[in-house]
Formats: C-alpha cells, sequence, structure tokens
C-alpha cells in the first residue's frame, strides 16, 4: 500500500516568484517609478497608463526575460523543499507553453522542487485544478483564489498583494509569506 501525498496546485508569479519580479520591467519598458504598493489592480494597464493592445505588444518583447530573471519570493523555496516528500508539487500558471523551457529552467536555477509544471495560457485554473485533483491551491489572483475554492471546495492560500484585498470567503486564506503558508499546511494537512 503506498502513502497518499496530498496535492498541492500552485501558482507561479507573484506566488513562487516575488510579487514584485515585474516592477523593474514595467518601470524601465513604460519610463515610471512605481513601487509595489502602486499596482493596486490585477490589470497592470492600470498602473502604467496605457491601452490593452499597448501592453500586450510591449509584454511580448519583455515575457520570458521577465520570466527567466524573476526572484523568488521570501523562502518559498526552502518550504517548497520541506514539502517535496511530504506533497506532491504541481504547479498551474496562466504563462503560455511556449515559456515552457525558461520556466523549467527557472526552477531548476533556483532549486524549486516540482512534480510537474502545468502552463495554461489562462487564468482560468479550475479545470486543470479539478482535473489534477489538487486537495489545496496557492494563488495571488484573488478572483481566481475566490472561484477554485468555490467550484472545488478546497482550501485557497491567497498570498497578500496590494492588488488582492477585495473581501474573502472562508475557505480562503490570506496568507502574508511561506512561512505562514507552511504554518497553515503543517497545522490541516
Amino acid at each position: 500500500m503506498t502513502n497518499y501525498r496530498a496535492r498541492l496546485g500552485i501558482d507561479i508569479d507573484g506566488t513562487v516568484t516575488s510579487p514584485g519580479a515585474l516592477l523593474p520591467h514595467l518601470n524601465k519598458g513604460f519610463g515610471l517609478e512605481l513601487t509595489l504598493a502602486d499596482i493596486r489592480e490585477y490589470d497592470l494597464t492600470k498602473a502604467v497608463n496605457v491601452d490593452h493592445e499597448t501592453f500586450a505588444k510591449w509584454w511580448h518583447t519583455v515575457e520570458n526575460d521577465v520570466y527567466a530573471t524573476s526572484p523568488v519570493h521570501s523562502n518559498a523555496q526552502q518550504i517548497l523543499k520541506l514539502w517535496q516528500s511530504q506533497f506532491e508539487l504541481l504547479y498551474v500558471s496562466a504563462r503560455g507553453t511556449d515559456s515552457y523551457e525558461t520556466t523549467k529552467r527557472w526552477f531548476e536555477q533556483h532549486f524549486i522542487p516540482y512534480d510537474d509544471i502545468h502552463l495554461i495560457g489562462s487564468h482560468y485554473k479550475i479545470e486543470q485544478a479539478k482535473r489534477l485533483q489538487v486537495d489545496a491551491f496557492f494563488e495571488d489572483k484573488h478572483d481566481n483564489a475566490v472561484d477554485i475554492h468555490e467550484a472545488l471546495d478546497i482550501p485557497v492560500l491567497l498570498f497578500d498583494s496590494p492588488w488582492n484585498q477585495e473581501p474573502i470567503p472562508d475557505g480562503v486564506i490570506r496568507v502574508h509569506n511561506w512561512s505562514e503558508a507552511n504554518e497553515w499546511i503543517q497545522k490541516n494537512f
């Protein structure tokens, strides 16, 4: 008989990567001096004051560089290494599949353990999380966290950021760092 390892669904950007990873790129690309506190909405066009088409063109030119150079979020690496033998670590990201090699290389360069990486090209992660049968999810996008919790009736840990300050229902747990996430996971799994 094999031991069951709980399956954790984990977003990458703003969750495993530092929430401020995009700031140097935004500031350089748009001639700004934004801080993390200036990013009040997930829609970055509002922070840089450009239309979606202009932003998309810019993003296409910097996307892989952003993914390759993103710093790791606080002590994510240490906690994920701790969890490696306890849980299945299944990353689910809105990144497109064309970023897979860059993403995998980033995980390896930063010694971030993973069982699988799923780049789905969409912020709609419910079907992927359902297909993977995850027992909990980690996210920084407010509506994703709420939707995944409500659709799958699983706990979702929401990594606190200036862009996700809306109220959350029971079952979505706001955490400020990976140490808090670890405390919650160790207590509940």
